[in-house]
């Protein structure tokens, strides 16, 4: 089934990224709040579809393929803006890393998937730790005020930090565990374009 509740939370997801990015633009006082209360929705949002879609017994290939996509473009997404927002080396290098990296593993998730090994790239503990790591620090990025005197941006600066760190991590997991097949010889027909 196509349209199931799982399903349409994660359109959901996706429907929120333009709403975000008009909250993030609104010059007013309450705008960062009203933002990071969209971003904190969308987490939520892909808790709660994973969540349903085991307890309902409705996972689909349709979930399966839209959940990491709402994933990983809200994230770019606030990423993005928060550099230009705040356009320093300090925090464009980790939303580099953590862009670069979900560029990165989509790919080889994708050339896995070709050779029948998607399952040696499957998501591992330290990549759900690094999301939600990631997830609390933009949120406190985005958010920016102090809340009972803990300096927020601060805290948020240093997580995105452990994000990266994580990230690259991560991505070293997937890597050591498709490098036999990507070490191995080509096992279908390769064109040169497409390189």
């Amino acid at each position: 089934m196509l349209l199931n509740v799982p399903n349409i939370l994660t359109l959901v997801r996706i429907a929120l990224i333009p709403v975000f990015v008009i909250v993030f633009f609104l010059p007013w006082v309450w705008a960062a709040k009203a933002c990071a209360l969209v971003f904190a929705l969308a987490g939520a949002t892909d808790w709660l579809d994973g969540y349903l879609a085991r307890r309902l017994n409705q996972v689909s290939s349709m979930g399966a393929f839209l959940d990491p996509v709402a994933d990983k473009l809200m994230v770019a997404t606030a990423l993005i803006l928060l550099v230009q927002a705040d356009p320093t080396p300090a925090l464009a290098v980790p939303a580099l890393i953590i862009i670069g990296r979900e560029i990165t593993i989509s790919a080889l998730r994708e050339w896995m998937a070709e050779l029948g090994a998607r399952a040696q790239v499957a998501v591992s503990v330290i990549g759900k730790i690094k999301t939600a790591v990631q997830m609390v620090a933009i949120f406190m990025l985005i958010y920016r005020e102090d809340i009972w005197g803990l300096p927020v941006y601060t805290i948020g600066y240093v997580l995105i930090y452990v994000a990266a760190i994580l990230t690259l991590w991560s991505m070293m997991v997937y890597l050591r565990a498709a490098w036999p097949a990507l070490a191995g010889p080509v096992k279908y027909p390769y064109e040169e374009n497409d390189q």
